[in-house]
């Protein structure tokens, strides 16, 4: 390309989703409401599972991460979506941007990570139960989490930095509603090559190897099991695993839209990138709380102390509207 017909971009401009005319408020009450689902539902996860020590179990230490990092990837997300619904205002500065790329793929290849470590935490559980507290101790746990927000942050940062190192032509339109890398390495001037080669290889080896983890981990169940099948054993190990199985399809069932659905702009790419950034965050914590008998008692618990608190401070007025009469 000519040096003439290249400039230097400041900002993009986000196309969005595709909404029909007049029909604005309705689709931004709508992602507004998921959005808020989400928050609150995640951040009530982490919340019980603090409070309740009963929940303090490698299971769920792994699960208050990944509901930290539903809401993470959400903040990412759906707010700029939100205030250019609200605003037609669709700029974004390239800092702006390349952040959004960088903590998108980053809050993304955690979810990854942690679905991964917890499906080796569901399978040390059933196969290995009396080595359970052996195996899976607070320094193993620890290091699994750590090394999963590491290994996120070095997979982002080397998208990231290859990225910054491109130039951009005249034309500054995301055919998104964020700044997906996809997208923008459409939009460059220079040969993306390399680019596409690491997103091939690295981002490859990583995807085939977190869900081989899970497979793996789960054929290996499953295997168990069935050497001698019983419905008991069948209830205990869909207990434990259901909730976890139920994400995982949800999410690499999503993950799988984005990235083999056709490259065009189109429907079925813009329903899956939605489902991946907006509705999958927001089901998780239903999906855990609705399927686990734990989160459910542990909510119980908290609301009866609430119930507890009230009348506990109510009775004193109770008691000096008494005195006065």
């Amino acid at each position: 390309m000519r040096p003439e017909n290249q400039s230097s971009v400041s900002q993009f401009l986000l196309l969005g989703l595709p909404i029909p005319p007049g029909q604005q408020g309705v689709f931004f009450t709508l992602f507004l409401s998921m959005y808020l689902t989400t928050v609150l539902g995640n951040l009530l996860i982490i919340l019980l599972i603090r409070l309740d020590s009963r929940l303090h179990t490698p299971m769920y230490f792994f699960l208050s991460h990944l509901a930290f990092s539903d809401i993470s990837l959400s903040f990412v997300i759906v707010p700029k979506m939100l205030m250019n619904m609200q605003t037609q205002h669709q700029a974004i500065s390239y800092m702006g941007c390349i952040s959004q790329l960088y903590f998108f793929i980053h809050f993304a290849a955690l979810d990854n990570f942690l679905l991964a470590v917890m499906a080796y935490d569901r399978y040390v559980a059933i196969c290995q139960p009396l080595h359970y507290t052996t195996i899976m101790r607070e320094g193993l746990c620890a290091l699994l989490v750590a090394g999963s927000w590491i290994v996120a942050c070095v997979h982002s940062l080397i998208h990231t930095l290859l990225l910054v190192q491109l130039s951009f032509c005249a034309d500054n339109t995301i055919t998104h509603f964020f700044c997906d890398l996809a997208a923008l390495l459409k939009l460059s001037c220079s040969d993306t090559f390399v680019n596409v080669l690491v997103i091939f290889t690295e981002t490859g080896v990583i995807f085939v190897l977190c869900l081989g983890i899970i497979l793996g981990s789960y054929i290996r169940i499953g295997t168990i099991i069935l050497r001698a099948p019983s419905t008991k054993r069948l209830f205990k190990a869909f207990s434990t695993c259901g909730s976890h199985l139920s994400v995982v399809f949800l999410y690499y069932g999503a993950l799988a839209g984005v990235y083999f659905s056709s490259s065009s702009w189109c429907s079925k790419d813009i329903i899956a990138s939605v489902m991946y950034t907006v509705v999958t965050p927001m089901l998780n914590p239903f999906i855990y709380s609705l399927r686990n008998r734990d989160i459910k008692e542990a909510l119980e618990m908290c609301v009866n102390r609430v119930k507890f608190f009230k009348q506990q401070s109510l009775n004193p007025l109770v008691a000096v509207r008494s005195t006065v009469r």
